[in-house]
């Protein structure tokens, strides 16, 4: 009598072939609470413990999107964005400890800012509404929108930041201090330091 062993085993095989792949496990949630932690251990001392209205120049991080703040952390720590303060913040912090954190300030709500030099506002809203068209540089409000906030996971929310820090951020992009965006090098290249400060006073106080 001939053995079944080899077609049983055959038979396996195939059945195993056609089985559906198993669902990979969905990411783990962030943990706010852990978020809340980092933030006050770590973070607080320079964004204070919610991320809101604290030194100019220190970034309001409250309501930033997380992915944005999530791909900052990230590059901190690999060196690709310099800044050794923040580059030494960073590289305490895991992966899940970056999107922890950044989903704990996500999820505060940022106060509203304001501009402070009447005599620019009218040129940065040109600027942030319109470009330059003699200059081809482009309005700020096509990728971060109208009102500045921005597209999660490909343009940061800029609406009420302190004019102070995006001037600074601003001319690092110009003057090649920032490296880790190509597409804002280029859009802030040809700009001089009257207009980044007049579009940087305008977006302080988008709503």
């Amino acid at each position: 009598m001939k053995s079944f062993a080899p077609l049983m085993s055959s038979l396996m095989l195939v059945a195993a072939a056609m089985a559906p792949a198993t669902a990979a496990e969905p990411a783990a949630k962030p943990d706010l609470a852990k978020g809340q932690t980092i933030s006050t251990n770590v973070c607080g001392a320079c964004h204070t413990a919610d991320g809101s209205r604290g030194s100019p120049a220190n970034p309001i991080i409250q309501g930033q999107h997380p992915e944005y703040l999530v791909k900052q952390l990230s590059e901190f720590k690999a060196g690709k964005r310099a800044n050794a303060i923040m580059q030494g913040f960073a590289a305490t912090l895991s992966d899940a400890d970056m999107k922890d954190v950044s989903a704990f300030y996500a999820s505060k709500q940022a106060k509203p800012g304001f501009a402070k030099s009447k005599d620019t506002v009218a040129l940065g809203e040109k600027i942030y509404r319109g470009g330059l068209a003699d200059r081809n540089v482009p309005a700020c409000a096509g990728c971060h929108g109208p009102t500045g906030a921005g597209i999660p996971s490909q343009y940061p929310q800029l609406r009420g930041q302190h004019a102070d820090y995006t001037e600074a951020q601003l001319k690092a992009f110009r003057d090649g201090i920032r490296k880790n965006n190509v597409q804002m090098t280029g859009v802030v290249a040809k700009m001089n330091d009257k207009e980044l400060k007049a579009v940087a006073d305008y977006i302080a106080g988008l709503r």
